[in-house]
């Protein structure tokens, strides 16, 4: 299978898109405005205990206060060890978080029974570190843990608790056991490290080149958590390159391809620092026409913004998300087979089965994803398509849990959540249907204008532009995104006047060039 990586990158906003066979299979937006949290560290003060629902608001200088659940307080090392196994391979911060913060003193360390309450390890006023586990979502507040954790290369870092582990990915049992003296050797007391996958087959070298980053950001962030008050962010998590390239890139992608000189140096200076091999798979993509619109992945988001996907074979998939589930239903649509209707549906759905893990992966579905496949009258068919299901989901980065197909035709998969998924990140509630469905925000089309005439720009640079588009969009592309607009100026050598019309269409827009 051939890898690759296509970064866009501009002072507003990042993309990263992973390319798998020309298939665009994973895409990662990260807008200058609206950077995520997962990972971040913060100070927090303990707003409202609520033995109840043993858990407890923190206030870590949010809008809303942030989620920590008992368990976040008090988890064993097994199961922490667990977490970070199962998702040691998450690009957008790499790792749930896990591990003791240092300075909660009112925690009991690990041999006593896990029995208490919320109300005895925490109460209101206390000011505690904490670290972002899951972005704020619908209306919820951030999930948070006391269990601090610091991702590198190879090891994750758990400053406070003594333990050493190795990702279960690693399956060679001599390998575990080289990698685990490895660490031993290098960990002090009352610390961990867990083994990423990618540390495998690494050496001593490739260890202690981690251990010594990631301890020395252990320092600073200690050494600001002394000095300041609550609620307040002591760490702020590696930005999307940086995290793509540590989390993701590997000796099995071919080429990363970059569209901006200092995206490029910074993936050649961070690269050289974590695996300076793998340097020279880093290039820099020179052409004027845009990178996304070169690779085609542009159109392929936009597909991913649409409902129904069709396939090859004249059927088609239909992706629902609710705030409560995502449904996905598969039709045969124009496919009407040649012989049985069994081997007809079958076909179907083991060709739903590409598409769909396609698109949970592409558009980051998750929490409850439930598939609607065509009724198949045989179990052996049935089996053959929950196996075919089971195989592509190895590919998936997160963790996801697969039940057996009912007898109504249904396979319930749970896939961890973390951040929004693509269309909640690009998209807004519609005003046209009171809500009901929903467009592409302000913003998104803001960089859909930008995008259009940078691909033209070869037609109009030079002359005065004219871009006329709905007035909710012309407002921010002119106060909000106005930085934007000069540096589209500067770049075609052009003037711009935005004007608003309305007669346009939320998403539509026009230029015209004087």
């Amino acid at each position: 299978m051939s890898k690759e990586i296509i970064i866009n990158s501009n002072p507003q906003e990042t993309r990263v898109a992973v390319v798998e066979d020309d298939l665009l299979t994973e895409i990662y937006i990260e807008r200058e405005k609206q950077r995520g949290i997962v990972g971040n560290i913060y100070k927090g003060r303990v707003t409202k205990v609520l033995p109840g629902m043993q858990s407890a608001f923190v206030n870590i200088g949010l809008d809303r206060d942030a989620f920590l659940y008992v368990a976040d307080v008090i988890d064993s090392i097994e199961k922490a060890e667990t977490r970070l196994d199962d998702d040691e391979e998450d690009p957008d911060g790499g790792i749930e978080n896990g591990g003791v913060g240092e300075d909660l003193k009112h925690i009991p360390d690990h041999s006593q029974p896990r029995t208490q309450s919320i109300d005895e390890l925490l109460r209101e006023g206390q000011e505690i570190l904490v670290q972002v586990a899951k972005e704020p979502i619908a209306g919820k507040g951030a999930r948070i843990t006391t269990h601090i954790t610091l991702p590198g290369r190879y090891l994750v870092f758990m400053p406070t608790v003594e333990h050493v582990g190795v990702s279960r990915r690693i399956e060679n049992e001599s390998e575990r056991n080289r990698l685990r003296e490895l660490t031993s050797a290098l960990k002090g007391p009352a610390e961990g490290f867990i083994v990423r996958t990618a540390g495998e087959g690494k050496d001593e070298e490739d260890f202690s080149r981690d251990v010594k980053f990631l301890k020395k950001i252990w320092d600073e962030i200690h050494r600001k958590a002394e000095s300041r008050s609550a609620p307040t962010v002591i760490h702020r998590d590696l930005g999307l390159i940086q995290r793509t390239l540590r989390d993701i890139f590997s000796a099995d992608f071919s080429v990363v391809w970059v569209d901006t000189e200092n995206a490029y140096e910074e993936c050649v200076e961070f690269m050289d620092r974590i695996q300076p091999e793998l340097v020279n798979r880093i290039r820099l993509y020179s052409k004027d026409y845009p990178i996304f619109e070169e690779y085609g992945i542009q159109l392929e988001i936009e597909k991913s913004l649409r409902s129904k996907v069709w396939l090859k074979s004249g059927g088609y998939i239909v992706i629902n998300q609710t705030e409560a589930l995502v449904a996905i239903d598969v039709n045969t649509g124009k496919y009407v087979g040649k012989k049985r209707l069994e081997d007809t549906v079958v076909r179907t759905n083991l060709e739903a089965v590409k598409a769909i893990v396609r698109q949970v992966r592409l558009r980051d579905l998750g929490g409850i994803i439930i598939l609607d496949f065509i009724d198949m009258e045989e179990k052996e068919n049935q089996a053959k398509v929950l196996e075919a299901l089971e195989n592509e989901l190895k590919s998936d980065r997160s963790r996801t849990k697969l039940l057996q197909i009912s007898d109504f035709g249904l396979v319930e998969i749970t896939r961890k959540r973390v951040k929004q998924s693509l269309e909640r990140l690009l998209c807004q509630p519609c005003p046209y249907c009171m809500g009901s469905g929903r467009i592409k925000s302000e913003t998104t089309i803001c960089y859909d204008i930008q995008r259009e005439l940078l691909k033209s720009r070869t037609a109009i640079e030079g002359k005065h532009l004219i871009v006329r588009a709905n007035p909710a969009v012309a407002r921010v592309f002119r106060e909000d995104e106005y930085r934007l607009v000069q540096d589209l100026e500067e770049i075609l050598g052009s003037t711009i006047t935005v004007k608003s019309d309305d007669n346009l269409h939320h998403e539509q827009f026009d230029v015209a060039a004087v």
